[in-house]
């Protein structure tokens, strides 16, 4: 499971359900008639506490935040909409005034930005292409709830593309007994991982045996690994049998294989074709059945081409490659994570009453996370421990995070005193930001705060389209 927080509403849900937070004038009765011959059954709440209250018992498809209503605090509103309700679909509505705040809530996670006065016609067809985007995202959810079925995978928080794709892979590993490599970075989670292909194989009845190739010294590494027999070397006084014989019948979780001396790479090479090793001080060989998995935060592919790693045991144990992606390569999947760590580390220390506001999501969100998925379970784990009050503010973040993230308030705008129009302006950010990246849909989105999908959607709605000299490298 998800966690709690992602949990429906057990109220019957409409499928075309709309809750207004804020004041209902901002809806004219012609804009409510043509809302109510769409189809749409419209509730409203005055403020975000009771907008809140009424997401939590009717689950609303699709949630209306009345900008000039919310003042201020509509940004704000936006992003703990977004923490608390992931999967909502969030449209604001105001005045073309504040238009440098209607950037900045499409950074927050509003689906869209709609200039007041609007009409029905407009505002129903802007609904109509939100319900769209849902209908875009209820396989992902139900490709994610498949995989969490399995056991273990329900430990790798996160519905991005690049993270799903790579535990579909897994899972597919896991029926059988192919050699599996797991690359990422430190972090990532590939222990996790592997636990999860472990418990999901036809092996799972049989142990799971780990051995970090980089902590254990060169050499006693092999003595660890293949097992010694008594006499073999001083201090070895009894035999003793290494991790490769306790794996017998069921896992070896090589960490760190990158790190394995080139003396070590020859006799694991055996290990993997024959099915047998020599202990240390051993006359004759260990057959052993297991499976094997490897992994490493190394470039295995520079090494085999350095020459300190061997190109036969590296196709060897490449067999089935899957790459962990780092955390700011799917930063939609942060409050996710961070929601995760919460709940969990309140539980574990005693924090039930503690509260992580939603605006300080972007200043998790915007941050580049060197150690993944590691370092921000540890800083979750430093607030839950040392916020002092009811609620963590900006002050308790580590200081590194509390740089201001970037806010459209701060951008040079020129408004004309006649006529603006908001779509020309987010036109001209989407065109920008892909400029900036030399038309890289992937890290266009990341700089943007959305989703790929997201991006190319503006895109195609703009028509906007880079040369093929311009995107180098892009996936798509």
């Amino acid at each position: 499971m998800l966690g709690p927080w992602l949990s429906t509403p057990q109220t019957e849900m409409s499928p075309k359900s709309l809750l207004l937070i804020g004041s209902d004038e901002i809806l004219d009765p012609a804009t409510r008639h043509a809302l109510e011959a769409a189809g749409w059954d419209l509730d409203s709440a005055p403020d975000a506490a009771s907008g809140l209250d009424r997401i939590d018992t009717a689950g609303p498809s699709i949630v209306l935040v009345a900008w000039d209503a919310a003042g201020a605090t509509g940004v704000d509103l936006i992003r703990q909409l977004r923490f608390r309700y992931p999967d909502t679909i969030i449209v604001a509505i105001g005045p073309a005034s504040t238009a440098p705040g209607a950037v900045e809530a499409m950074h927050a996670g509003a689906y869209d930005y709609l200039v007041a006065p609007i009409d029905g016609e407009r505002l129903t067809m802007a609904l109509e292409q939100a319900l769209e985007r849902r209908d875009l995202l209820d396989p992902v959810l139900n490709l994610r709830a498949a995989i969490d079925a399995h056991p273990g995978f329900e430990n790798l928080i996160g519905r991005s593309k690049a993270l799903l794709r790579t535990l579909t892979l897994a899972l597919r590993a896991a029926r059988t007994d192919s050699i599996v490599l797991l690359t990422g970075e430190s972090g990532t989670g590939k222990e996790l991982l592997a636990s999860a292909i472990h418990q999901n194989s036809r092996r799972k009845g049989k142990p799971l045996v780990t051995i970090n190739c980089g902590a254990i010294p060169g050499e006693l590494l092999e003595s660890e690994l293949f097992g010694h027999t008594r006499g073999s070397f001083t201090g070895a006084i009894a035999d003793k049998p290494g991790r490769a014989e306790m794996a017998d019948g069921g896992t070896l979780f090589l960490d760190e294989i990158g790190d394995l001396p080139a003396g070590i790479q020859v006799k694991l090479l055996r290990l993997i074709q024959q099915g047998e090793m020599e202990k240390v001080g051993a006359t004759s060989p260990t057959r052993v059945n297991l499976r094997m998995i490897a992994a490493t935060n190394r470039n295995l592919k520079e090494m085999m081409e350095a020459g300190s790693f061997r190109e036969d045991l590296y196709y060897r144990l490449a067999v089935i490659p899957l790459e962990l992606p780092p955390l700011r390569a799917r930063t939609e999947d942060i409050p996710l994570l961070v929601h995760h760590f919460f709940e969990r580390l309140k539980r574990k220390y005693g924090r039930a009453g503690l509260r992580l506001p939603g605006f300080l999501m972007p200043y998790l969100a915007g941050y580049h996370w060197p150690g993944n998925v590691r370092e921000l379970e540890n800083v979750i784990e430093r607030l839950v421990v040392l916020t002092a009050a009811s609620v963590i503010t900006r002050d308790d973040l580590p200081e590194y995070l509390r740089r201001e993230p970037a806010a459209a308030e701060r951008m040079l705008l020129d408004l004309p005193a006649e006529h603006f129009s908001l779509e020309a302006l987010e036109k001209e950010i989407i065109l920008q930001a892909l400029k900036k990246f030399s038309w890289n849909q992937t890290h266009a989105a990341q700089y943007l705060n959305i989703s790929r999908r997201t991006l190319i959607y503006r895109m195609e709605k703009y028509g906007l389209k880079g040369r093929k000299s311009d995107t180098p490298g892009d996936p798509g």
